[in-house]
């Protein structure tokens, strides 16, 4: 199988592994940073036959290292937010159609291509330059073109004006926002809109103390009184999300899936049901690595959904530093 073929196709487990095992053969010639990590590794390439012996390349390479597979020309550059000071992770792009199509395709495979409004209340990223959400989100209002689509940086009182008038429409609306100014919004406003997706995209960005998710969900589901609380789970470094439709549990498109290895021996995989490391297969994101083991902390349910449970302490980043000058 060539690795170039339209994964976006995929519709078994079958055809998922067939895929993997292609884009990480071409992967291990192609990507330079990720050859020498496999060959840290003494991992011979041509045993590798199943995806669960895939090695997965550490997520903090990407704030060290220019990864990809691909010689062609760099199309956009992804960087990740952060503090003052903290190196930002940067994704560079060669074929940011693929984004494109794997946004687009996720979206409507999880909400269907009804006419929604896209409102968006993204503050902290709207007010930097290279953040991946932005780009799909202002992908997603354009393509909408509905007239009342848009960006709310901290006008609450447009935001709110707008709801009720697309609620007094019963026009199908989906709000993205960051989860502080959602909370801000809801500790402003009270919205009677049980219709709404809201989906949060995660993050305090430092404005407001942490939160476990039910007591933020709860928040939020009595301040726009809708039934659940809908998130994305994305990252700079992929070129593919999965959602969850409410309690935090999370499905991936058909391209893309969530392994959970050991916190200790971050080369073994665990079970379902079991808390570990997440990695993630992203086979969008061909040109660059597709087998990303990242810093978040998650388990698998026995259906194939997963849960997000928090974050590793850099601390407890163990085993994953070959190469990381």
């Amino acid at each position: 199988m060539k690795p170039n073929e339209d994964i976006f196709s995929i519709n078994s487990k079958d055809e998922l592994n067939a895929h993997a095992l292609a884009i990480f053969k071409h992967q291990a010639i192609n990507c330079e940073v990720y050859k020498e990590y496999i060959h840290h590794l003494k991992v011979d390439v041509e045993q590798v036959k199943r995806i669960e012996e895939i090695p997965f390349l550490p997520i903090s390479f990407f704030k060290t290292h220019r990864i990809l597979s691909s010689k062609n020309p760099i199309e956009v550059t992804f960087s990740s937010s952060g503090t003052t000071g903290m190196v930002q992770s940067n994704h560079y792009v060669t074929e940011v159609y693929r984004y494109e199509k794997s946004y687009q395709k996720a979206f409507d495979e999880f909400y269907g291509s009804t006419g929604y409004c896209f409102l968006a209340l993204l503050p902290s990223y709207q007010q930097r330059s290279g953040s991946s959400l932005i780009y799909m989100v202002n992908d997603l209002i354009e393509k909408s073109k509905h007239p009342q689509s848009g960006y709310f940086l901290y006008n609450h009182d447009d935001l709110f004006q707008t709801l009720t008038e697309l609620k007094a429409k019963k026009q199908p609306t989906i709000l993205i926002g960051v989860t502080y100014a959602l909370l801000d919004f809801v500790e402003q406003y009270d919205i009677d809109f049980p219709e709404l997706i809201v989906m949060e995209t995660g993050g305090m960005k430092g404005k407001r103390k942490e939160m476990v998710r039910e007591e933020l969900h709860e928040q939020l589901t009595k301040g726009f009184n809708v039934p659940a609380i809908h998130s994305e789970y994305g990252m700079t470094e992929l070129l593919s999300q999965a959602y969850s439709l409410g309690d935090g549990i999370f499905n991936c498109p058909n391209w893309m899936k969530v392994l959970i290895r050991d916190t200790n021996d971050p080369l073994s995989l665990l079970q379902n049901g079991k808390t570990g490391g997440i990695n993630v297969i992203d086979l969008a994101n061909i040109n660059s690595c597709s087998f990303i083991a990242t810093q978040d902390l998650g388990r698998i349910n026995n259906d194939g959904s997963f849960e997000v449970l928090g974050r590793f302490d850099n601390a407890d980043i163990r085993g994953c530093n070959l190469l990381v000058q």
